[in-house]
């Protein structure tokens, strides 16, 4: 079956740099979305980018355009996200998750989630 593992989480300062990185594995993904999805306590999960398995199309949510970047290794199943300038709101659990054809920002669209690493930025 799909598996999606994270893991590259941590405690860092603000202004530190971190990659996620998620393995995917148990099946072919093309035609599916990649995406990256955080939630802090007490918060609703949040759209924080994505990228077409299959194509180069990334999407970010706005928070974080201009200081995140995801990608992907097709040959090896693995999907990363470069966080640069990290900020204390950028705290959170944050989750790898796939679907298809569905809202991009939508997290109703993943069918498959891995278990999440958490990420902690102190100020």
């Amino acid at each position: 079956q799909v598996q999606l593992v994270e893991s590259g989480g941590g405690l860092v300062q603000a202004g530190d740099s971190l990659r996620l990185s998620c393995a995917a594995s148990g099946r072919t993904f093309g035609g599916y979305v990649m995406g990256w999805f955080r939630q802090a306590p007490g918060k609703v999960r949040e759209f924080v980018a994505s990228i077409f398995w299959s194509g180069p199309n990334t999407f970010y949510a706005d928070s974080v355009k201009g200081r995140f970047t995801i990608s992907k290794d097709n040959r090896k199943n693995m999907v990363y996200l470069q966080m640069t300038s990290l900020k204390a709101e950028d705290t959170g659990l944050y989750y790898c998750a796939c679907g298809r054809d569905a809202n991009i920002p939508n997290p109703r669209g993943y069918t498959y989630w891995g278990l999440g690493t958490q990420v902690t930025v102190s100020s």
